[in-house]
């Protein structure tokens, strides 16, 4: 920890701010992410992030590639604000006696803040992978009704245009899924969230203080946004891609609607179990660049809005000068 300690609401507010930026910049590489991997054993509509994008495009239009970013836009300031601030929280406890904090200790502090972020985390992923995968769904749909028209029609008659699959909006999901299930239907895949966010924080958070302290030009001074902001980009894109088997796992569990001939699963071990069996372990790195070339600028912009104190500034705006 720095030795000046920032205030909660400015650490919120920092959070929430460097939140809608990242999101609004990669959301659509989000979603090709999620339509990766949720490809099985089904009709595969993708091969790889630029054709999904493409074909997304096409099919959908350009605003297409931001179906549920509503959902990360609403939920990602709270989140982002819980992980950051709750990460400062840990530290500062963990560094009480004056030591400077041991890697365990900063491991803990990960811990503690990946723990934390998951009573928002895990209703905003269950919502927008819905509505990110819809179209990959209804894409599929169409492409076998149309290759199961053409044996019938013999090539004779024009094709009919398949209609319109209606897709479900963020509120429809929330309203259905607490008809349905109650609460516990928005916390469906809560033990696949953990085991991502939880082990993500772990190492994200150590690894991110000791590079972004590489480039301290003296001791207790901040880094210039340049090093906080490569150091959040490499720490985020590393921490990406070693948990990105229980992302799989987690998109998948957590996917109410499936494709022709996909797989259903009954659990975190079931899901692992079956991708293992019928896709093989390179399955479990679907969607890995992907998710490091999402979660790279996002940290990095996060920590460099941190770490320039956008927040204090407004604040202080706001409450004028002092007498």
């Amino acid at each position: 920890m720095a030795d000046k300690q920032i205030s909660l609401p400015a650490k919120l507010i920092n959070g929430g701010i460097a939140g809608l930026i990242g999101v609004t910049c990669v959301f659509p590489i989000d979603l090709a992410k999620t339509r990766l991997q949720n490809q099985q054993n089904g009709q595969r509509m993708y091969t790889s992030m630029s054709d999904c994008l493409i074909k997304t495009i096409r099919s959908e239009g350009y605003f297409g590639m931001y179906r549920g970013a509503a959902v990360n836009l609403t939920l990602v300031t709270p989140e982002k604000a819980i992980k950051l601030a709750a990460n400062d929280f840990f530290r500062y406890q963990l560094s009480k006696d004056g030591q400077k904090l041991t890697l365990l200790k900063e491991m803990l502090a990960g811990c503690g803040a990946g723990t934390c972020q998951v009573i928002v985390t895990t209703p905003m992923e269950m919502l927008k992978i819905q509505l990110q995968d819809a179209g990959r769904i209804a894409a599929q749909k169409k492409l076998l009704d149309a290759q199961a028209q053409l044996p019938a029609q013999g090539g004779a008659q024009p094709m009919a245009e398949a209609p319109a699959v209606p897709r479900p909006t963020a509120t429809q999901l929330t309203r259905d899924l607490l008809r349905s299930r109650g609460i516990a239907g928005l916390y469906k895949g809560l033990g696949a969230t953990l085991l991502r966010d939880v082990p993500f924080s772990i190492v994200y958070f150590p690894l991110f203080a000791n590079l972004n302290q590489l480039g301290q030009p003296a001791s207790g001074e901040k880094s210039p946004f340049y090093v906080s902001f490569l150091a959040g980009c490499a720490a985020g894109s590393a921490a990406a891609v070693a948990v990105n088997p229980c992302d799989v796992v987690k998109t998948r569990l957590q996917s109410l609607q499936r494709g022709v001939n996909e797989d259903t699963y009954s659990g975190f071990l079931d899901c692992a179990r079956k991708i293992l069996r019928h896709e093989g372990p390179s399955a479990f790195l679907k969607g890995a660049y992907c998710r490091a070339l999402v979660i790279a600028p996002l940290f990095g912009i996060a920590q460099v809005v941190y770490f320039l104190g956008i927040a204090e500034s407004l604040l202080g705006l706001l409450q004028g000068p002092q007498p």
